[in-house]
């Protein structure tokens, strides 16, 4: 074989590796008890520290906190445990509570990890599955703000999850997804299948039928006024200011007035800036 022919098949090989890598060797997973799934390579990526908040201060969400809380202390010591559907009013705590659960459920003395999965990458669960499955590890799949437009053919990925198909879902892994639409789709999308289609019963049934696929279904609704100071009260004692307590409600009311929602998320937002006006840092 002359040099430049070695030459050609030297940059064929190049150019076939770019166009399909190999598969990358399992991450050490002693480096975090986090994990975000990247693609194009596929690799999972340690996250040093989690975004999160301690699960005694999500207020107003008592009853899905604790059935979330059970369930993943079940699938922590090896015992069933169902896929959840955390759904409904933004701002809630649904992606809060999830990444409280975890950090709880490890503080018991479980070793489990959780994985994030961005929504756009659902086409790629199955070979996320396969890597996960094949370490002792028990994982915690997690992917924020589920839901499906139309023509969106991602939801048919999301079967390998719940459903696991021949293979079947990996004993070490459950699956965990945060949504505002409790069907996964928008009302006006299944009305208008419905409406149009020959056979209306069957014409959305395969999406909407995705959400019955989660043994859990936990309703995240509006909160109180009430609720609403007793998540300020709460962030107030656990990072110790003591505002005078006629002023803080009178300013946190004006807050959400202004805002035009009343949420966990807008208490938060409100005690941010309560204690950037005291001095108080934030950061663990």
């Amino acid at each position: 074989m002359s040099s430049a022919e070695a030459d050609a098949l030297a940059r064929i090989a190049e150019a076939l590796e770019r166009m399909a890598p190999a598969p990358l060797a399992a991450p050490d997973y002693s480096q975090a008890d986090a994990f975000v799934w990247h693609v194009d390579p596929d690799r999972l990526i340690p996250v040093a520290r989690v975004n999160r908040v301690d699960l005694s201060l999500l207020v107003g969400i008592e009853r899905a906190r604790d059935t979330l809380l059970a369930n993943t202390m079940q699938f922590a010591a090896g015992l069933p445990a169902n896929n959840a559907l955390l759904w409904g009013a933004r701002g809630m705590g649904k992606s809060s509570l999830v990444k409280a659960v975890h950090a709880a459920v490890r503080a018991a003395g479980h070793d489990l990890k959780i994985v994030e999965l961005q929504r756009e990458d659902l086409p790629s669960v199955g070979r996320l599955l396969h890597l996960l499955g094949q370490n002792e590890a028990r994982f915690v799949l997690y992917c924020d703000d589920l839901s499906f437009s139309h023509d969106d053919q991602h939801y048919k990925s999301l079967k390998a999850v719940l459903d696991g198909g021949i293979e079947g879902r990996p004993d070490n892994v459950v699956f965990y997804a945060t949504s505002n639409r409790r069907h996964l789709m928008p009302r006006d999308m299944i009305e208008n299948e419905r409406s149009s289609a020959i056979n209306p019963s069957e014409a959305v049934e395969e999406k909407v039928s995705l959400s019955d696929r989660f043994g859990l279904w936990l309703g995240f609704h509006p909160c109180s006024q009430d609720e609403y100071l007793s998540m300020i009260d709460g962030y107030c004692a656990a990072y110790g200011l003591s505002p005078d307590p006629d002023t803080l409600r009178a300013e946190a009311i004006e807050w959400q007035a202004t805002r035009g929602a009343r949420s966990g998320r807008v208490a938060w937002q409100f005690f941010t800036d309560l204690a950037g006006r005291h001095g108080v840092r934030l950061s663990a």
